[in-house]
């Protein structure tokens, strides 16, 4: 078991940490074409402040929150902060980067990491049985949907039992094992699916500059989802 440990946390884990990093390359590239790049359109005449102002008010998303499903809104808005800081700022990861990039990082407190865990995990399960039980939500979810939850639910889950012994129901090595290799397999999903927008988050939210779509059709697509009166 030592041997495998060795293994996903040395050779296998710089594999797909690069495999993750080069991916999101390639889609902020190919991003940066299509914005610098588009035909019939200067940029000069793009309006920015009002772009600048739609993408910062999705930073603190209340309004289009509250316009839409309220709960399924709010539960993936406050998954991304555990999807994020967790991952970063966990003294135990801080370990890897500062073996892999020789970067420090300052660390989450095991309570704050602990808090941050335990709600990504819940808004993730709300978001699972949401797509499961809710008709609107499930007419729209495909298979992959759910196994996206699945892929980020494993990692939190195995990472909080085997930081808590007491919870854990399998020796510690088989699920440090398990966390590893999970969270290794999220590296090879973020460039493949859409969890590629947690690093392409801007890119989504212009639309008047790389989507161009006709004026109201953001509203058109919410209320063909959500019910007439929806709106983005």
């Amino acid at each position: 078991m030592d041997k495998w440990i060795a293994l996903a946390k040395g050779p296998l884990f710089a594999v797909c940490f690069l495999f993750m990093v080069m991916g999101l390359g390639r889609h902020l590239a190919l991003q940066l074409d299509c914005l610098f790049r588009r035909k019939g359109r200067r940029l000069k005449e793009v309006q920015w402040r009002s772009i600048l102002q739609d993408s910062l008010g999705w930073v603190l998303p209340v309004r289009h929150i509250i316009q839409t499903s309220s709960l399924f809104s709010g539960a993936s808005y406050l998954m991304h902060f555990g999807l994020i800081l967790v991952p970063l700022f966990l003294a135990d990861h801080i370990v890897l980067w500062e073996r892999f990039l020789g970067v420090g990082l300052p660390s989450l407190g095991r309570m704050a990491a602990d808090i941050l865990t335990l709600l990504t995990i819940a808004c993730l399960l709300v978001l699972l049985f949401i797509r499961t039980f809710v008709a609107e939500h499930r007419a729209i979810s495909r298979t992959s949907d759910y196994l996206l939850l699945i892929a980020l639910l494993l990692p939190f889950v195995s990472g909080f039992l085997a930081a808590h012994p007491v919870l854990n129901p399998l020796r510690y090595q088989v699920m440090f094992l398990v966390h590893i290799l999970s969270a290794e397999l999220l590296f090879i999903l973020v460039p493949t699916t859409k969890l590629a927008h947690i690093v392409l988050y801007f890119f989504d939210r212009i639309s008047q500059v790389h989507w161009q779509l006709r004026p109201g059709a953001g509203d058109k697509v919410a209320e063909a989802i959500y019910g007439k009166g929806a709106r983005v």
